[in-house]
């Protein structure tokens, strides 16, 4: 099995459990060799409510090539992610999908590697350079949107290839170049790599063109560290290479590869995904739509953008996105694997276990969120927060694996909003981004059309 011979390449793994251990806890293995892969790639949401109606909030399922143990709501939430214990492996849980690709990104590294990483990466985060990004954001986003005006379009189509130049500003310090379309190609082989039902890189197969686009990702990226070491850049790759660990010492080439490579494709495809669901939202909420443009020209700016300073005065589209958020969280499930026996919902899970808490059954709970398909983003004013579970609404996880870049992300979606709605209106056609393709990171089928039409 995938599983096994991922675990056999890592020997600090647990060994792989047999399918009888997970006997005692309901549910079903599917097809033989891929279990029930299709028809989780089919409808996620379907397969998750028909699994819970059937087995409860706690079951067994095979796919992508193991079995795992799934668990449910706000409670499961914070067990497996907050991790009191330090019971919930995210490197053997992620392993399995993310290795052959995104090897020892910060996702894939725990305790105290993982916190060691992630304080030596998070200089790139700081007030300072979030300033500098703010800038970068501003600039890209006003040079690039007003050829908008008045263009059917697909928007995730067009957001992803801003995002990524974006990105390219704001990570890598310079444009990309004759070699952006290739760069973007590869992210995307890497993303769909992740979930290849053929978990090995045989030719022709979506595994196969993953694993050949990191090798290109890798070589891009090593062949400007050394100028990168000596430079004074503000990007956040630039501040990789001079950041030093506890000890003082530099981060190893390696290292800084595997962590722009995997950082890179997060921010790209997780702000295209959360920047298209808001987008769609407020095309089909008018009223949201008005809302969030009378708090941007509230703020009495030119379309040059938003000031880094005064981007905690767009609460509302702060409230808009967190919804959207909720409805469409970027990473539908999180998986990690149980390095010792653990008890939830009256059921004994063994070690080794790999189990899986879904943001997105949790964020349509109707005894959390009343009417859970609405787009209603006044449930995050704090009168409305108040009393709710504090791992109810987690798009980003939580605990020690809590989004790096999770401001990050705040703050380009509250530019890009602020700077779109002070020049348009969104319009979208019936049944525009009605059917969403999922996994890995969902995205509208039809792309999303919509048009932009100038205001005033």
């Amino acid at each position: 099995m995938p599983y096994a011979h991922t675990i056999e390449a890592n020997p600090h793994w647990l060994p792989l459990n047999p399918p009888s251990s997970l006997k005692e806890i309901p549910g079903e293995r599917g097809w033989p060799v891929v279990g029930n892969t299709f028809a989780v790639l089919k409808d996620p949401y379907a397969f998750t409510r028909a699994m819970v109606a059937k087995y409860g909030p706690v079951y067994r399922n095979n796919s992508f090539g193991g079995d795992s143990v799934v668990l449910l709501g706000p409670d499961a939430n914070e067990l497996v992610l907050f991790d009191r214990d330090k019971n919930f492996s995210s490197e053997q849980g992620w392993g399995p999908a993310l290795n052959l690709v995104f090897p020892r990104g910060l996702m894939l590294l725990d305790f105290e590697k993982h916190r060691a990483d992630r304080k030596t990466l998070s200089v790139a985060f700081k007030p300072e350079p979030m300033k500098h990004y703010a800038e970068q954001l501003n600039e890209g986003i006003a040079a690039a949107i007003p050829a908008w005006a008045n263009t059917p379009m697909r928007f995730y189509d067009k957001i992803k290839s801003l995002s990524l130049d974006l990105a390219a500003t704001s990570f890598f310090g310079v444009p990309l170049g004759p070699e952006a379309a290739k760069i973007n190609k590869a992210f995307v082989d890497e993303v769909q790599a992740t979930v290849s039902p053929i978990r090995s890189p045989l030719p022709g197969t979506s595994m196969r063109r993953g694993v050949k686009a990191r090798e290109y990702l890798v070589e891009f990226f090593k062949r400007e560290i050394p100028a990168r070491r000596t430079g004074e850049g503000q990007d956040f790759f630039s501040q990789f290479c001079r950041a030093t660990d506890e000890q003082g010492q530099l981060l190893p080439d390696d290292a800084i590869v595997d962590h722009m490579n995997f950082l890179m494709m997060a921010a790209h495809d997780t702000i295209t995904s959360s920047a298209t669901s808001l987008v769609m939202m407020l095309g089909r909420n008018r009223e949201w739509q008005e809302k969030l443009r009378e708090e941007v020209l509230a703020l009495g700016l030119n379309d040059a953008g938003v000031p880094y300073a005064q981007l905690d005065r767009l609460v509302l589209t702060e409230y808009a996105f967190k919804e959207a958020l909720r409805l469409m969280p970027p990473v539908p499930s999180i998986p990690r694997r149980a390095l010792r026996d653990f008890e939830f919902g009256g059921y004994q899970i063994p070690a080794g276990s790999f189990v899986g808490v879904n943001p997105a059954y949790t964020h349509h709970m109707a005894d959390i969120w009343p009417d859970p398909e609405a787009f209603d983003p006044l449930r995050f004013t704090p009168e409305a927060s108040k009393g709710r579970h504090r791992f109810a609404w987690v798009p980003f996880g939580g605990g020690a694996h809590m989004c790096i870049g999770l401001h990050f992300a705040t703050m380009q979606i509250r530019i890009l909003i602020a700077q779109l709605l002070s020049r348009y209106r969104i319009e979208l056609d019936e049944g525009s981004g009605d059917d969403w393709q999922i996994f890995p990171i969902p995205k509208p089928k039809d792309g999303l059309p919509v048009r932009f039409v100038p205001i005033g």
